[in-house]
């Protein structure tokens, strides 16, 4: 990237849109780059172990703006959820030793067979209720992402921003959180009054696009930045307008991403960003 200028400050890459890329791989490339801040994923750190991902990002010079992710709320069965509050203890100290103060909540979806929306999402606050003083106590706020609606079944019960801060709004704001994901929120007609609502809760922003006809499946199928219909420079202005000041993290699930060279697509990425977002 000689003689180009540095990319956007405010541009975070996560994990997964260059998961081609081990760890090293990852804080090799981005130093290279210029880009300091990275999302990661606790499959992967947890693998390379977290003493040594947290050494080798702050020896690269990069930030973790988040790592993703904790959740999976919803089950009916108690041994089942006392499982999950303790995994999700064990991602808060996970986040606090790499030096994030943000873990991506995903709510899981409803349990097999049932049909009950509104008692899936209670057990959501739950878990928030018994969570968020452990999480402050290790310096580390809980993030609520919502989910595109053709999750909620299987994945995520929370779907729009406002049923997310029906939730996190129950709890200090400095506890509790939410992310917007650009993927899942464009189409909400009712998403800049929620962002206004928001305000200082919104935790982080998400970017990719959404393309059609989704080349994967719902899951895999995130489009490129600019690649389809979502307003990215609106929508993070509108955050901007509600406050949020922090980084922009572009995370793509996408195979035809996966299968190219990782400094590649780095640095179409931050072409893109600074074309469509910055």
């Amino acid at each position: 990237m000689t003689g180009a200028p540095p990319p956007p400050a405010r541009l975070s890459l996560n994990q997964e849109t260059v998961r081609q890329w081990s760890l090293p791989e990852l804080a090799a490339g981005c130093a290279r780059a210029g880009v300091r801040g990275v999302g990661l994923w606790r499959a992967p750190v947890r693998e390379y172990g977290v003493a040594a991902a947290a050494r080798l990002v702050r020896d690269a010079g990069l930030t973790v703006t988040s790592l993703c992710r904790g959740g999976f709320f919803t089950a009916e069965d108690r041994g089942e959820r006392r499982a999950a509050l303790a995994d999700n203890r064990a991602a808060i100290e996970e986040a606090a030793a790499l030096g994030t103060g943000t873990l991506v909540l995903v709510s899981g979806g409803l349990p097999p067979g049932s049909r009950d929306l509104p008692g899936a999402r209670e057990r959501v606050a739950d878990a928030l209720a018994a969570l968020a003083p452990y999480a402050a106590a290790h310096g580390v706020r809980l993030a609520l992402e919502p989910l595109h609606p053709m999750y909620a079944a299987d994945r995520c019960v929370v779907s729009t921003l406002g049923q997310a801060l029906d939730l996190a709004e129950r709890f200090p704001a400095d506890r509790v959180g939410v992310v917007v994901d650009t993927y899942h929120l464009w189409w909400d007609d009712t998403l800049d009054r929620q962002l206004a609502r928001a305000g200082a809760r919104i935790v982080l922003v998400q970017l990719a696009d959404w393309v059609t006809p989704l080349p994967e499946g719902v899951l895999l199928g995130r489009g490129q930045l600019g690649d389809g219909s979502v307003d990215l420079r609106g929508l993070c202005a509108r955050a901007g307008a509600a406050g949020y000041r922090g980084p922009l993290e572009v995370e793509i699930f996408n195979p035809a991403l996966w299968s190219r060279d990782g400094a590649e697509v780095l640095a179409e990425v931050v072409a893109r960003f600074t074309a469509h977002v910055a």
